[in-house]
């Protein structure tokens, strides 16, 4: 077989998958990738392609998420889960800072475990567009976050969107479906007879991890059948947002009479936070031992929707829950522009999946924008 260079195009078979999964772990990469577990497709780590879901794909409307058969072999064909690769990179809980008594009875530092090498399979392009927002939020700033650095050298093999889910908006946000960049390997998968998969090499690392595994050169027909996937893909959109303009116009709806309506339906339950692969809201709790011979910091994961987020002294700032709501809907549609330079969403549609009260935030935002009939102006 011929060298592989970055920039290249080449064909593998579902043994070629195979292939580049035994490589990795070789390497010593710990492969997390999308698998079934509990009526849902999860992220976890797997060793084989057996581990994929074969033969499955997913509905999903606001408030809904069902598993359904195919009527192919396809291992991706489906939208994203209920897991985002945040979890991964900015952990649940991870350990800032622990410490414990010496001999002397002083403190001293405990090292931090060593961080595991991972190879993400099967990331959407949404999903690489979210970890880029990540990346400036935890990496932009004059004080790096440390766990995050530690842990976003990840493998990065996409794999372009060929079914998109009821909820998916990312082409109205320009985050996909197809990825351009941020990974070192991205796929196409060519469902069929052959169970193919187009090849496109990102990076020097992808390009010497893809020399171990079994390809062909791409034909004109494989690249024409991958465009064809994505352009399918574009057409599928279950939904659609108007960006136009966006951040200017809810700045001017911050006391539109919608806040009311959907705050009569939110339960601030956080589950669009906790979903969602791009907010970084967190705490940090200070235990010690009954011995008092050591002590830990911990972060974890928290929600903007929670009372206790915006407490300051004398009690929250944002008490009711059409405050929260919309200090999260504003934040993550206007004001991130004005923190990192871009929008805080990337059109994956969790929220609205993953919403016990089917709240849609593409309906929400047209309601929003919407202008409200004066009293005069009715007559």
């Amino acid at each position: 077989m011929t060298s592989v260079d970055r920039g290249d195009l080449v064909v593998i078979e579902l043994s070629g998958v195979q292939a580049l999964l035994d490589a990795l772990r070789a390497d010593g990469y710990a492969v997390i990738a999308p698998t079934v577990r509990d009526g849902a497709i999860v992220y976890d780590e797997i060793e084989h392609v057996d581990e994929l879901p074969a033969g499955v794909t997913d509905r999903q409307d606001a408030g809904t998420y069902r598993l359904e058969p195919r009527d192919d072999d396809a291992r991706f064909g489906y939208a994203v889960g209920p897991h985002s690769w945040k979890r991964y990179l900015f952990r649940p809980e991870s350990v800032v800072f622990r410490a414990r008594r010496d001999d002397a009875g002083g403190f001293v530092p405990v090292p931090p475990e060593p961080t595991v090498k991972h190879a993400f399979l099967g990331v959407r392009a949404c999903e690489i567009a979210a970890i880029e927002v990540q990346d400036r939020v935890f990496l932009g700033g004059a004080h790096p976050d440390p766990d995050y650095a530690a842990r976003r050298d990840a493998f990065i093999v996409a794999v372009q969107c060929s079914d998109p889910g009821g909820t998916c908006f990312c082409v109205s946000t320009g985050t996909g479906p197809r990825a351009t960049s941020g990974y070192d390997l991205a796929l196409t998968e060519l469902a069929g007879p052959r169970h193919e998969f187009l090849v496109e090499v990102g990076s020097v690392r992808g390009a010497t991890m893809l020399e171990s595994v079994p390809r062909r050169p791409a034909e004109t027909a494989d690249v024409d059948a991958a465009a064809a996937v994505s352009e399918r893909a574009a057409a599928r959109m279950g939904r659609t947002l108007d960006t136009t303009d966006l951040p200017q116009r809810l700045a001017g709806a911050l006391e539109h009479p919608q806040w009311d309506d959907v705050a009569e339906r939110c339960l601030a339950c956080t589950n669009c936070t906790l979903v969602c692969p791009t907010c970084f809201c967190s705490k940090v709790t200070d235990t010690t031992d009954l011995a008092g011979e050591e002590a830990t910091r911990t972060r974890t994961w928290d929600s903007c929707f929670t009372l206790g987020h915006s407490y300051l002294h004398g009690g929250s700032v944002r008490a009711s829950v059409r405050d929260r709501y919309r200090q999260w809907l504003v934040h993550k549609l206007s004001t991130w522009v004005d923190q990192f330079g871009t929008s805080g969403c990337v059109g994956c549609g969790r929220c609205i999946t993953w919403c016990p009260a089917a709240i849609d935030l593409t309906a929400e935002v047209r309601a929003l924008l919407t202008p409200v009939a004066t009293e005069e102006g009715a007559r």
